[in-house]
């Protein structure tokens, strides 16, 4: 099955000039999910991860189900104020302003191996954002999976060092 095609684009959202990846048909499509799945855990089956962390919120959606196969738990990251518990946060940097996340200082355990996924790898900042707030509770990330890939806006450089692995790509 090709998974770009069960992927929606539509241009000009959310503003002029942006062609949007729309994934929630696939998200719909049964076998496009299964196959979608499947395809992520193949790419990170033999890594023995511990935990699968998904950033906020699309992250959720691919991060559960593969931590469930892998057999291993989840830990979500989230915008500020939105978990419960005592929390680590990192700001980074956007083209525009800054953004920041948050995880549970006790979601992780030291030498853990941790799994990070999420729908889009754009810009490369939150995934490395993530990646930072994991190795700062002495996790060791040996993966970070994508849906989608946007390879013209060359986050992958900015993940430099990490096994990358992302499904559909788009290069524009």
């Amino acid at each position: 099955m090709n998974l770009k095609d069960k992927i929606r684009v539509i241009e000009d959202f959310p503003t002029k000039g942006i062609s949007f990846k729309d994934v929630t048909t696939l998200l719909k499509d049964k076998e496009g999910m299964k196959t979608c799945i499947d395809e992520l855990v193949d790419k990170f089956k033999d890594l023995n991860i511990d935990i699968v962390v998904g950033p906020e919120s699309r992250g959720f959606i691919f991060a559960t189900p593969l931590a469930y196969i892998l057999g291993a738990g989840f830990v979500p990251v989230r915008k500020p104020g939105k978990l419960p518990a005592e929390t680590l946060r990192f700001t980074y940097d956007l083209e525009y302003g800054t953004d920041s996340l948050e995880i549970h200082k006790d979601a992780i355990q030291k030498g853990q191996n941790i799994l990070i996924v999420d729908d889009l790898l754009a810009t490369g900042g939150t995934m490395s954002a993530t990646a930072k707030l994991v190795e700062e509770l002495g996790g060791n990330v040996v993966g970070l999976g994508f849906l989608v890939e946007l390879e013209g806006l060359k986050g992958r450089d900015k993940l430099e060092g990490y096994k990358v692995e992302s499904l559909v790509k788009y290069n524009f």
